[in-house]
């Protein structure tokens, strides 16, 4: 039950973290490299969470 709450936790961050990118008043390149880096972060975690890694 803790794995499946803490991969709602990091689906609920990522998907926070997206919108304040899209926020913020930024050149649109930047925006979208920190957009995917974010992505890649949580992907990652969510694979840690699943015992991937």
């Amino acid at each position: 039950m803790s794995v499946l709450i803490s991969i709602l936790i990091t689906f609920l961050v990522v998907v926070l973290v997206l919108w304040l990118v899209q926020r913020l008043p930024m050149e649109a390149r930047i925006k979208q490299i920190l957009q995917i880096v974010v992505i890649i972060i949580g992907v990652v975690s969510l694979l840690r969470y699943l015992a991937v890694f």
